[in-house]
């Protein structure tokens, strides 16, 4: 009896409801790989990782979409000021103390005659620097550290532990205090280093948890099996996904670090005058109140807002890299 040819579609239909399955999945998978199919796939289309998901998710955001402008902005007035202001910060008349907004002034003089705007403007120089330089100090510093004692454990997980209990009983205003009141340079990079010095345990924390619950995931034990090394599985495989919460924390932690340096210089350890900081501007300005308010508002309200961008951010940011909240 000569073999009859082997018929799919009747093959199909006479298995019941497992045949339904069998054409179901191969008419998803022909949808897969149809370049327009509902999926948006082709066949050269890459699977989505976390990273293109979460800015996916940032650009629909309304929060971080408000946000990021707004510390764009601040960023290209930090950059070139005298795009947006004319004049020196430092060119004050005592003549026009305290006087009210004005042509040439929009926003006042403050009580040594200085023009408001243009301190305000050139104030965001100041912040923006000490936050960007601090957070990229403690989150480059704490990762390191907490990724290598999370990675390898043992002794040296154990000691930096303790080191963390010892940096995190020290209040950070009165460590300020104490601190930056011995140093007599004038310039940003003193109060930077104490903010890595007493930031980095956060992130160094932060980074130990998200390292070893990487290093427990089937891919990483994978790779120990196929003869991958340390510096490799460490770099290649945990890293990538053990970094989001750092950075989640680490914008966050920038708004912080702005707010920080304002309140040093406002205490008088921070920046000094001639320095231009929003700090020293309320400083100045606080004595003053009752006839200038203006003075006080003014980088005050730039202060607030700065910091306030930062945090925006940093939520926006962690809603976008957090799994639990899709």
């Amino acid at each position: 009896m000569p073999e009859q040819p082997f018929d799919q579609d009747r093959a199909i239909a006479g298995t019941g409801m497992g045949g339904a399955m069998d054409l179901a999945a191969t008419e998803a998978e022909t949808l897969e790989r149809t370049p327009g199919g509902p999926l948006g796939t082709g066949p050269a289309a890459r699977p989505r990782s976390l990273w293109s998901d979460a800015w996916r998710d940032l650009r629909r955001n309304p929060v971080f979409v408000v946000s990021a402008l707004v510390i764009l902005f601040l960023v290209v007035i930090s950059l070139w000021p005298s795009l947006i202001a004319s004049g020196s910060p430092l060119a004050c008349d005592l003549a026009k103390a305290q006087e009210g907004s004005q042509p040439g002034a929009p926003f006042g003089y403050d009580g040594q005659g200085c023009n408001v705007y243009t301190r305000t403007v050139y104030g965001a120089r100041t912040s923006v620097t000490v936050g960007v330089c601090a957070t990229l100090g403690v989150a480059l510093l704490g990762s390191v550290l907490g990724g290598l004692a999370g990675f390898f454990g043992g002794f040296w997980d154990s000691v930096l532990s303790r080191i963390t209990d010892v940096f995190f009983a020290i209040p950070v205003v009165l460590g300020g205090l104490v601190l930056l009141s011995v140093v007599t340079s004038n310039t940003v990079w003193p109060v930077i280093g104490f903010m890595v010095l007493l930031g980095w345990p956060q992130i160094s924390r932060i980074a130990r948890g998200s390292v070893i619950t990487a290093r427990q995931n089937d891919y990483v034990q994978a790779a120990r099996a196929l003869g991958a090394s340390n510096s490799r599985v460490l770099l290649r495989h945990i890293a990538p996904n053990a970094v989001a919460p750092v950075i989640v924390v680490a914008t966050i932690a920038l708004g912080t670090y702005i707010a920080l340096e304002a309140t040093l210089s406002y205490l008088g350890v921070g920046l000094k005058p001639p320095s231009v900081s929003w700090g020293i501007d309320i400083s100045a300005a606080s004595p003053y109140i009752r006839n200038a308010p203006h003075a006080l508002l003014w980088p005050s309200g730039a202060l607030a807002l700065t910091v306030l961008a930062f945090i925006m951010l940093g939520d926006a940011v962690r809603d976008a890299l957090d799994p639990k909240l899709r």
